[in-house]
């Protein structure tokens, strides 16, 4: 074998070694949602890892850039969410057929028994959940296939995000100890 082969290997053992043997646990997360119910999941589970020590990337895609646009206007709806029929506030709504939550003005009710419901719970906001993910350095990948095919702005979005494809998901994903995909 000659020297630079051995040098090569060398390199390539070191390389496997840093990844087997590194400390900081990683965490990918897909979101693909953009709903006000959607938006906490990916947020909260980046921020209680980030917290926790682990390296943490959300990789946003679809309808999940709404939840880094600078004007947030996060709604969930009640029509066809088969889970909706939980307990908001002390209020079943277990009992109110598809019909009704379809009628006009029911989703702005049910997004606001939520922030209040939330709230009431001491529940950090969305805009508080990725400020908390900002500060805690998690990486915020914007799918840039999506921001085109939406036509979405850079100054539509907050500062500070990377825009990169599905290639670097990849990437991440497959150095990752956790993927999610939410």
């Amino acid at each position: 074998m000659s020297e630079v082969d051995l040098q090569g290997l060398i390199a390539r053992v070191e390389a496997l070694e840093g990844r087997v043997f590194r400390d900081e646990k990683r965490l990918a997360i897909i979101a693909t949602k953009g709903t006000l119910d959607m938006a906490y999941p990916p947020l909260i589970l980046a921020s209680t890892a980030a917290a926790l020590g682990y390296e943490v990337t959300i990789f946003f895609t679809f309808y999940g850039l709404q939840i880094l646009k600078k004007n947030l206007n996060l709604e969930v709806s009640p029509t066809a969410n088969p889970a909706m029929p939980m307990n908001m506030g002390g209020m079943d709504f277990g009992w109110m057929p598809d019909m009704v939550r379809s009628l006009p003005g029911m989703t702005k009710f049910a997004t606001g028994m939520m922030k209040g419901l939330t709230k009431q719970h001491g529940v950090a906001s969305i805009e508080e959940l990725r400020d908390l993910c900002i500060e805690a350095d998690v990486r915020m990948i914007a799918c840039q296939m999506t921001v085109d095919l939406f036509g979405f702005k850079t100054s539509d979005l907050i500062d500070g995000l990377e825009y990169a494809g599905a290639a670097t998901y990849f990437e991440v994903g497959g150095e990752a100890d956790i993927n999610l995909f939410i």
